[in-house]
């Protein structure tokens, strides 16, 4: 396991772990010379543990708790319109070829008695993207765990990303997104849907 300094539910790595870095780079060296490389090159000697640091910052979001990161920051309110925080920037790797994805999520809900402190909803988000991912559970995670967790009258989510296993590889189409969404309660009636898709297209 990571150390950690966990805060507000919310943590960050302060030491990576040792052993899993020595295993992770071992690896890595192989697989450098697997590719027609020479490890012992100097550009080289000290890739494998870069890379070894870097996977695990990037997959970090396992040690997470994205509930807690939301009950920690819970309050009673009596507000009931929509809340909606948009153009949460997210990065993420393909579980299928560990390339990354990045992109931008839009969240809103519609509080029953409850809000949450803003920050968290993108810590949330953070939370499930660094992990080994699928865009279409990533979106879903994100809607569950809202709507399990704060117990609103609805949650949406759209998630709108690019990926690099589309755009360096295989069909190579530089300029494709791909857009997912699921909502909860409320937001499965039309009215109140359309309204959350206009106001997270509205750019004034």
């Amino acid at each position: 396991m990571r150390k950690e300094n966990v805060m507000d539910g919310y943590a960050k790595i302060d030491q990576y772990n040792p052993e899993a870095i020595s295993r992770i780079a071992a690896k890595y060296r192989e697989i450098i010379r697997d590719v027609g490389e020479d490890p012992d090159r100097e550009g080289l000697v000290k890739t494998p543990e870069r890379v070894a640091k870097a996977l695990q910052y990037l997959t970090h979001g396992y040690d997470l708790d994205p509930a807690e990161i939301l009950r920690s920051a819970m309050f009673t309110e009596e507000y009931q319109q929509m809340v909606i925080v948009r153009d949460i920037e997210l990065y993420s790797l393909c579980e299928h070829h560990m390339l990354p994805f990045f992109g931008k999520a839009h969240v809103a809900y519609i509080p029953k008695g409850r809000i949450v402190g803003l920050s968290k909803v993108p810590r949330v988000v953070d939370a499930y993207a660094r992990r080994l991912q699928v865009q279409e559970r990533l979106t879903m995670q994100i809607r569950d765990c809202i709507q399990q967790t704060l117990e609103p009258a609805g949650v949406a989510v759209v998630i709108e990303a690019q990926h690099m296993c589309m755009i360096m590889r295989g069909i190579q189409k530089q300029h494709s997104i791909a857009s997912t969404s699921a909502f909860t309660g409320e937001f499965n009636k039309d009215v109140t849907r359309a309204e959350f898709l206009r106001l997270i297209a509205s750019r004034t």
